[in-house]
């Protein structure tokens, strides 16, 4: 715009260059025949000039005013009075001052207005920079928006490099000056070249450009390599880079420009982004399309901009730490890996509505109990988010531990509602302002969860469960049909006073049971609806449990989902008469020796003579035990499962055996205290009538394990 801007006043000023050819020819001519009065059209020459062309021209214009008029009316035109000579050239030289007063004045508006034009320009781009760059609280797209703000309208070329530790989230870290990692993450270029940003921000896999940062006052070349390069900390402040070190810094990043342009640089800006006193990466702002260079006043808008964009690249960076920080501990909430049990098969699903807010308060569970038994847990918290999250660990874990001591699934429900409520009266208690619980998600006091909690036995075949609110399971039978457990639904947790009842079903070997969050099957709040999709999705045949859980979701999913989603399916397996063996012991000290004979016989029809030794030592103690602290019928048992032997003995006592150190000159006390050297885990289950002491042992324990019991 400029050349043509200069173009047309040339034309302009050849134009008027050859109307005062033309006139002062006409001029002589007609004096020389009697002819008078053109010397009035003079005057429109430096008038004319005034109001188009620059002062230096209007300036030349009126000297060849004059000059046309003193050659034309001061000597070749005969017959004027010297009076009238005078007041021609007089009027000819005020015409052409009045032309250089018209074009100073006229200048001086369009400076005026011209500053004001620029003035505009930059604020709109300031205003726009405010609106358009950290609309994200992502590191990479605030980079991005930096660059579309700038291009075309402030710069031709702008690139921004960031340290690497600030796309991970963390401090920048080192001081100034030190070697650190920079990676360009967002280029854009007038011309339309450069490298295509969808490739260059796949993050560590990206090959990084060559860049040369001007810091301390030179173009410090960085060496092309496969990893991220190292640079040297910019300076503290911005500042202009004059047309050799943008020629410099253009060669050395051909990507960043078009051919044409190369060793052709006009101006650059080499802005620090700083935000809190530390240095997060660089932003260059090239011009090398336009004749106009940066000035100062370019300079502060620069530095404007970049403060801008580091504040919101270092928003967008505590984000991703804060945001990696919340999801590595939500995810560490849930189980990393499920036990291998012989019960059950067992595969999981977890999908968060909101993937960028990570876990939310939904949460399963399987845990491994004595007797070849297994529990199968769901449950859900209200609320999303981190809140959410803590509230859900702590629910698990307080279902882990109550499972450890065997309670049955009703009672196991009756205590976890007792500890929710617990968990309401402690945050009633919090102010919300201070705690940051008082949100709309998760406003402070609002503690509340759904669960479901089952415990399946592979030797009876036997499921046992109860719900706290939670929609009932449902079953697919060996022969494809699925169905819907009736197992009384009961009151969500942490309102107390009813009871909790349980719920017990025969499965078939080959059953599947899934167990779900309500965010499955919540199909437009329309429950029913959801439920009749899953029994269709579940009849379909599948050969694994994880076959089952992608059918589920396959036929479950849409677009609308608005709540958590957790998804556990358990394949039933059934330990026969080949893996439990059953007696009744007689309550008589004389019938520990046959116990210890019935168990030997066992094993070797298990194929197990090296775990003789070991399980008989046990009997002993156990059947011992329960001789002497108990009445009426003693039963043993013991079940062979793919890496484990367990030994169980039940009576009808409830009083539990405590594990103690004895004394060197005791006789008693010692029972227990080998028991738990030679086996894996032991402990206590209590039924409706009695208890049972169970020891899980492995098929060849250990020569430090027999060492260690003496």
């Amino acid at each position: 715009m400029t050349s043509l801007r200069r173009g047309g006043k040339g034309g302009v000023f050849a134009l008027l260059l050859v109307y005062l050819a033309l006139l002062t020819a006409l001029q002589i001519w007609s004096g020389h025949n009697n002819l008078t009065g053109w010397s009035g059209f003079s005057v429109l020459a430096p008038m004319a000039a005034g109001a188009l062309l620059s002062l230096r021209d209007t300036f030349l214009v009126g000297l060849l005013t004059v000059a046309s008029i003193v050659i034309a009316y001061g000597g070749s035109i005969p017959g004027l009075s010297p009076g009238t000579r005078v007041v021609i050239v007089s009027a000819a030289i005020c015409a052409s001052a009045l032309g250089l007063v018209i074009c100073r004045i006229r200048l001086n508006r369009e400076a005026r207005v011209s500053r004001l034009t620029i003035a505009r320009e930059r604020l709109t781009l300031l205003r726009v920079a405010s609106r358009h760059v950290g609309s994200t609280l992502d590191v990479r797209r605030t980079a991005r928006e930096v660059t579309e703000v700038a291009v075309p309208g402030f710069a031709d070329l702008v690139t921004v490099d960031l340290f690497d530790s600030v796309l991970r989230g963390d401090e920048p870290g080192g001081p100034d000056g030190v070697a650190r990692r920079l990676r360009r993450v967002a280029h854009r270029s007038a011309t339309g070249t450069g490298p295509r940003e969808d490739v260059r921000d796949r993050g560590e896999g990206a090959r990084p450009q060559r860049q040369d940062w001007p810091a301390r006052g030179e173009a410090t070349a960085l060496a092309d390599a496969a990893d991220p390069v190292e640079a040297t900390a910019p300076d503290a402040r911005a500042r202009i880079l004059d047309d050799a070190e943008v020629a410099a810094w253009l060669e050395a990043n051909p990507a960043c420009a078009a051919p044409h342009t190369r060793g052709n640089g006009r101006s650059g800006i080499a802005v620090p982004l700083r935000a809190r006193g530390t240095t997060l990466g660089i932003a260059m702002f090239v011009r090398h399309l336009r004749a106009d260079p940066f000035d100062a006043d370019d300079l502060l808008l620069a530095e404007e901009i970049g403060a801008q964009a580091a504040v919101c690249v270092d928003n967008a960076r505590r984000y991703t730490h804060e945001h990696r920080a919340s999801l590595t501990l939500q995810q560490s909430l849930l189980p990393r890996r499920l036990p291998e049990v012989a019960a059950v098969e067992v595969a999981t699903r977890y999908l968060p509505a909101d993937s960028t807010a990570g876990v939310g308060g939904d949460w399963f569970d399987v845990i491994q109990l004595s007797g070849a038994r297994v529990a199968l847990v769901v449950g859900d918290v209200v609320g999303h988010g981190l809140y959410a999250s803590a509230t859900m660990g702590r629910l698990r874990s307080a279902v882990r531990t109550l499972a450890d001591i065997d309670l049955a699934p009703d009672e196991l429900l009756t205590h976890l509602d007792d500890v929710v409520i617990r968990l309401r009266s402690e945050t009633e208690g919090n102010d919300p302002e201070q705690t940051g619980e008082g949100t709309a998600e998760s406003p402070a006091g609002a503690v509340g969860a759904t669960c479901l909690y089952a415990v399946y036995d592979p030797a009876s075949r036997i499921c046992s469960m109860a719900r706290a609110g939670h929609p009932a399971p449902a079953l697919v039978r060996p022969d494809g049909r699925a169905e819907f457990v009736d197992a009384p639904a009961g009151q969500p947790l942490g309102l107390g006073g009813l009871p909790f009842e349980a719920h017990e079903v025969l499965l078939p070997e080959g059953s599947y049971l899934a167990l779900y969050t309500n965010g499955l099957i919540a199909r437009e709040h329309d429950m029913e609806r959801g439920q009749a999709t899953l029994r269709q999705a579940l009849s379909r045949p599948a050969p694994s449990a994880d076959a089952v859980c992608e059918t589920v979701l396959g036929a479950m999913l849409d677009d609308g989902q608005t709540d958590d989603i957790a998804l556990l399916v358990a394949r039933t397996r059934a330990l026969d008469a080949a893996h439990v063996a059953t007696w009744n012991i007689p309550d008589d000290p004389t019938a520990v020796a046959h116990a210890r004979e019935l168990a030997e016989r066992q094993l070797t029809v298990w194929g197990l003579p090296d775990a003789a030794f070991t399980t008989e030592l046990v009997v002993s103690e156990l059947v011992t035990n329960a001789i002497r602290h108990a009445d009426g019928p003693i039963q043993l048992r013991l079940i062979r499962e793919p890496s484990a032997l367990i030994c169980e003995v039940s009576d009808n006592s409830s009083t539990s055996p405590h594990l103690r150190r004895a004394r060197a000159f005791d006789e008693s006390g010692r029972g227990l205290f080998i028991v738990a050297h030679l086996t894996a885990r032991w402990g206590t289950r209590h039924g409706r009538e009695g208890k049972t002491i169970w020891a899980e042992l492995s098929p060849t324990p250990s020569p430090e394990a027999l060492l260690a019991a003496g």
